[in-house]
């Protein structure tokens, strides 16, 4: 039994002239053996959701920290909606589904706990600063293990991790592969609208607040806004060599990016408790470097306590690797005096 060659030979029938085929990716950095049913790109999807530092994602913040209701996104939610996008807009456009879904569940493996405050504070103490993209490639690459490989890694295809590597709005390259440049659409289109509705939810905004130029191009609400958004897409890039989206659907997306930086990101109460995340996140980055021996009892990192680049690489994996609940148990058990009990 061999599905894997007639899923293969399905993809020759059915994609696009411009999708990845499974059977012409780039390899793996250390070579294995194919499957006899999954693609690789199939094994890399199925190799990131059983790995630690997607089920963390669980517990790490989107937007608000810790907030008091079911609804709210958390860093895996905000995943699985890229994805779903993401694969959308490829089966529309006959790409890859199994490569974009791969690349979309993996994008922020390596995010830091309470989301972009968290990473904003490794950024500001890091030696040649931090990136969660970049991390997410750490994290594929060195920090995760299989069980019963030698090699650190899950050791996912090339076109994977490009992927992963450039879905980052603002990343000056764009993935090579089209379904690398979808999810970093589908990332933009996800979580503008889904924290549109997280605030909103908690009654920091209004649908009425929400820019007019911004209404009028993209919708007059978030159904209507995410459904322009990926249609628009799917019409600019069908039979063409690159993803691209309209004028007006870019200006639009920008102008609700900076309304929501405006409104919520920065001047809301998701603001109010993000200093104090960034110096619970500092000091134990600090905490790490200064006594790095304790990462060797505290976890199962094992390097050479001279080598201080080592030192520090292991202290940065284990803070961005924390989930929101666990920093502030760290913290708290180093920093936070405890009553004595006397019995």
């Amino acid at each position: 039994m061999d599905c894997r060659r007639a899923i293969e030979q399905r993809e020759r029938k059915s994609l696009s002239q411009f999708a990845s085929y499974s059977d012409e990716s780039k390899g793996r950095q250390h070579p294995e053996e194919e499957d006899d049913i999954r693609t690789c790109y199939q094994r890399d999807r199925d190799r990131i959701i059983h790995c630690k530092a997607f089920r963390r994602l669980k517990h790490k913040t989107q937007v608000f920290y810790s907030p008091e209701g079911d609804h709210y996104r958390t860093r895996l939610t905000h995943t699985l909606e890229v994805s779903q996008i993401a694969r959308t807009m490829a089966s529309a456009l006959a790409l890859n589904e199994n490569l974009t879904e791969a690349i979309a569940l993996g994008h922020d493996l390596g995010h830091t706990p309470f989301g972009h405050a968290g990473e904003a504070a490794l950024d500001m103490v890091v030696p040649g600063g931090f990136l969660h993209n970049i991390q997410s490639i750490r994290v594929v690459e060195h920090v995760e293990r299989r069980e019963g490989k030698e090699q650190p890694g899950l050791n996912l295809t090339w076109e994977v991790k490009d992927g992963i590597k450039a879905h980052s709005w603002g990343w000056p390259e764009r993935a090579h592969t089209l379904e690398g440049q979808l999810v970093m659409f589908a990332d933009k289109i996800a979580y503008i609208n889904h924290d549109f509705d997280d605030a909103v939810r908690a009654g920091i905004i209004g649908e009425s607040d929400v820019p007019k130029e911004v209404r009028v191009l993209l919708g007059h609400d978030r159904r209507e806004r995410l459904d322009f958004l990926v249609k628009d897409i799917i019409r600019e890039s069908t039979d063409k060599g690159s993803i691209e989206q309209s004028k007006d659907a870019e200006f639009g997306l920008n102008a609700m990016r900076d309304f929501m930086f405006d409104r919520v990101y920065n001047n809301s109460p998701a603001k109010e408790e993000n200093d104090r995340c960034r110096r619970l996140v500092i000091q134990l980055y600090l905490y790490y470097t200064s006594f790095p021996e304790t990462l060797m009892k505290d976890s199962s990192y094992s390097f050479d306590l001279d080598d201080r680049k080592a030192a520090n690489e292991a202290a940065v994996d284990y803070v961005a690797g924390m989930t929101d609940r666990y920093a502030v148990k760290v913290f708290s058990n180093l920093y936070i005096p405890k009553p004595w009990q006397i019995y």
